[in-house]
């Protein structure tokens, strides 16, 4: 599993988006730690039992990617820390952080 993520800076929010297609919402964990670190984390298992339910078919091939991923990501001083939101649409991982516009302010000035 690659765990691929996009951050996107806009003018009020910083937007993670990443695919978490095949994974349900209860595989993917989005935390914030010390630092300002936002940590995503998630894991597909891909078996055989999976993949083909019936004992007399044989796998042919399995592309379906597996395994664990953790993306670490410290965030800027402007980020509003308690206010993160998460939600999966269509397989597409979506976090936002919502910025503060006071202390955007002072960082845009120095």
């Amino acid at each position: 599993m690659n765990g691929q993520i996009d951050w996107n800076e806009m003018p009020e929010a910083h937007v993670f988006k990443s695919d978490v297609t095949g994974l349900r919402k209860e595989e993917v964990k989005v935390e914030i730690g010390d630092g300002r670190v936002l940590q995503i984390s998630g894991e597909r298992n891909v078996g055989r039992e999976e993949i083909n339910n019936d004992e007399a078919a044989a796998v042919q091939r399995v592309e379906c990617s597996s395994g664990k991923f953790t993306r670490s990501f410290t965030l800027p001083m402007n980020a509003k820390m308690d206010q993160v939101r998460a939600a999966v649409e269509n397989g597409v991982l979506i976090v936002t952080v919502p910025k503060d516009e006071a202390k955007q302010a002072v960082e845009s000035s120095n």
